[in-house]
Parts: structure tokens; sequence; C-alpha cells
């Protein structure tokens, strides 16, 4: 590895190593707000969305940053360097192991993939030795496997490894990256005065829209400012909406049950009337960070309750693996059409609904989708947060759905189907009659279809 690379300032390198734990709760109570009448009249504006037609649906892809981090040294670490052979091995992978197919339709390059010092030209430039064909040949390649190209860079004046960054070249570094084809912008924010956040990604924002390429810009903005952006800042939520198609929102994620479930806290929202809710939707979503299925440091109980809750909460969908690892269980995970469904569809993140808070061992999470109020369809995640003992019985009660606008009553009937098993549940329940086993630190997933 080129130690350079991570001569980082101390700020930047505790934000990539380690996950605060101011926002862990021994009795995971929920975040709630009184809003002003100036917040709400805030919300009331919201765009919700760049109404540019992209990003509908939550973006869905692979991306390097979490497994492969800033390795460069591909003498020593020839398969896992920072280089064009990763890059290509992963769209290879994409496609010949169906996930292309079932919607990872982008593989991402991340941090470190330049030069340290800018061309004659005062252009970017990928480093020669590890990326030798270039990238405008590495994004054909991407394109002619009938994948999209992600790129990484950062509005400061150096990315989190210490590269270059676009600071002061907004206009020039875009139009290269535009020759390159690029399809996605991850653009992050270290190196950057937070105070110059606003205009900075405002201004990249209306370069992108005028590059004349339809391009996808993920914004880090909120994961830097002290409240990461909370419902209690709604200038950025609304700028956020305004500008970018998603953004992250909290800590970077480490493959960790501590890492993955203090950023589950961390988007436990219980109520559809606050901006971090509302700001959700098609072309704007919050994006909970990468997908640690398939790599080493979850359970599969919690592999299954990090894809089921990032489906609920309609957070963009990037595996972070080595995808000639995967188990075949952690695969059909992945590959879960049924859930995938859920991510992807076009409305509203959910919420955990709030009756569920005195009990700090189990969450009800559901999640509407567009025309549910009409079908009376629901996405339901009921949440085991213990970790004591083999499962706790979870009694799902029907009228909460009241909470989410459904027409119920404790008399309501509904069917239900599993979708990590792929079945209905045999008979019609009525109130709160319908009670599952689950197991710790574990989810079950259903579609709940009022009868």
């Amino acid at each position: 590895m080129e130690r350079g690379a991570w001569s980082l300032e101390k700020s930047h390198l505790q934000k990539i190593l380690t996950f605060p734990l101011k926002y862990h709760s021994t009795n995971r109570n929920f975040r709630r707000m009184k809003l002003s009448s100036a917040l709400l009249a805030i919300v009331a504006s919201l765009s919700y969305a760049k109404k540019d037609g992209q990003a509908l649906s939550p973006p869905m892809g692979w991306m390097s940053w979490q497994r492969y981090v800033c390795e460069t040294d591909c003498e020593t670490y020839p398969d896992s360097c920072i280089s064009e052979n990763l890059y290509m091995k992963a769209t290879d992978l994409l496609v010949s192991e169906g996930y292309l197919d079932a919607g990872y339709s982008q593989v991402s390059i991340d941090d470190c993939w330049s030069t340290q010092e800018r061309d004659d030209n005062g252009d970017q430039q990928a480093n020669p030795d590890r990326f030798p064909s270039g990238l405008k040949a590495l994004g054909d390649y991407m394109h002619n496997a009938g994948v999209k190209f992600g790129f990484y860079s950062d509005i400061g004046t150096h990315t989190c490894g210490g590269y270059l960054g676009m600071k002061g070249n907004f206009q020039r570094d875009i139009d290269k990256f535009v020759s390159w084809g690029i399809d996605y912008l991850k653009l992050d924010g270290c190196y950057e005065d937070i105070a110059e956040m606003h205009d900075d990604y405002t201004e990249v924002s209306k370069i992108l829209d005028a590059s004349g390429r339809d391009i996808v810009f993920s914004c880090s903005w909120p994961a830097y400012v002290n409240n990461h952006g909370e419902d209690n800042d709604g200038e950025i939520l609304q700028t956020l909406s305004e500008i970018c198609h998603t953004w992250r929102n909290f800590d970077d994620v480490a493959d960790s049950w501590n890492s993955v479930s203090s950023i589950i806290d961390y988007w436990a929202r219980n109520t559809t009337d606050i901006p971090f809710v509302q700001v959700s939707g098609p072309g704007s979503w919050n994006d909970a960070d990468m997908l640690m299925v398939g790599n080493n440091g979850l359970s599969l109980s919690e592999e299954r309750t990090q894809f089921a809750l990032y489906a609920i909460f309609a957070s963009p969908l990037f595996l972070s693996t080595d995808l000639t690892k995967v188990s075949p269980e952690s695969k059909a995970i992945l590959q879960n059409r049924e859930i995938i469904s859920v991510n992807q569809d076009q409305s509203q993140q959910g919420i955990v609904l709030s009756d569920i808070s005195n009990d700090p061992d189990w969450w009800v999470n559901v999640r509407t989708f567009g025309r549910a109020l009409s079908d009376g369809t629901y996405a339901v995640v009921l949440q085991n947060y213990g970790n004591m003992g083999p499962y706790v019985n979870i009694k799902f009660d029907v009228s909460l759905l009241s909470q989410i606008g459904a027409s119920v009553t404790t008399e309501s009937q509904y069917t239900m189907r599993n979708l990590y098993t792929g079945k209905d549940v045999e008979g019609t329940f009525t109130g709160d009659e319908f009670v599952v086993p689950v197991e710790s630190s574990s989810v079950e997933m259903f579609i709940v279809t009022l009868a």
C-alpha cells in the first residue's frame, strides 16, 4: 500500500475506522420530535426529488470501498487491490452470478483510483500502473456487459484516502468524468469546510445537470454535520431533495453487527410526518450505506436483518463483498426477488410502528407500497432485537397499520406471505392473532394483504 495515501487528518481517519456509540441505545427508544411551525413550512415545501427522471427506485449495484478500502499494492495483493482488474472481475461476476438479473445494475469505483497529482493539463487521471487501459476503456467494458459505471470523488481538496479531490476544479473534473462515461457519482466530503458544502454540492449538481449525460448524484453532506442531517435540520433535507438523488446520512458501515445495528438504530423513525421520512421517494433516497451480506462479520440471521430492513428503509442496495466467496445462503438473501421488489417500490421509506416502543427487544417495521392505500398491501418486518434466548414470539396487530393511513380495526382480516420462505402463510387472520417466533438478532418478513 502507498502509505502516503493514508496521511489523513485524525478526524477523517476516525470516520473511516471507528463508529460513534452516541446513537446506540440500550432501551431502543425511538426518536420523537415536535415540529415547529417554521419547520412544518419547510417540510411542506420539500420537492422530494430532482425531477429529472433518474433514480426513481433506489440504485442497486456493487461498490468496492468497504471490502477493499484503499489497497494499492497490486504486486502483493493482485486480486484485491484497487485496479481495473478488480472492477472488470466484479462486472463479470455481477453478470455471471445472476446479480445483474436480480437488479444490481452498477459497478462502482471508490477511493484511491487516481494519481497523486494532476496531469500537465490540470486534469485528474487514473493511476497508470493499476489502470493501464484507462477509465474510458473500463467504462466501455462495463457498458458492453450491460452494467452502469459508478464513480467516486470528493468535494474537498482531497479524498478521504488522501488522493485528489475536486475542490476548485468542479467543471474541469466533471467534464473529464463525463468523457469516461460515468453513470453515477458518489461525492464524499473529506477535506471540505462544512460551511461550504451547501454551495459546493449545489454547484456540482448544476454542472452535472448541464453535462448532457444522465448521472445519478450521491451526496455525503449529512454524514459530516453534527446531527447527520436529522429531522431538526429541514434546510439540509430540503436542499438535498433538490440537488441529489441519494445521500449518506450516518457513519460508514463496518463488517460487524455492532456497526450495522447502530445504523439500524439511527434509521428507526416511528412516524411518517417527519422530514427524514417525507423526503424519501422517487428521485430522492436516504442511503444507509453498503450491505455487509456475504462478508465475514454478520451471522446469517444478522444478514437477513440488514437486507430486510434496508428494503423497508428504501435504501440503495450496494454490495461490498468478494463475489467469488459469497455462500449459497447469503446469495439467496441478496437475490431474493420479492424482498428486492419491496426495496424498489417507488414510495416513501418505511417506519417502525410506535406502539412497540415499550418493548426494547422487538420492533414491527412497515412500508407501504405506492398503491398501498388502494389495494391494502404492506411490507412488514418483525424484528427481534434481543440477543438472549433462542427466540421471542412477536404478535402482529393489524390495527397498527392505521398509523400509516390504513383503514383497519382490531376486527380487520388479512393474509400473509413469508418473503424469506417464498410461501403464503395458511389461513386468514383477524386483529392481533398472528404470532410468529423470531430468532435472536433476526427477522421474519411478510407481505400483509388486507382481506
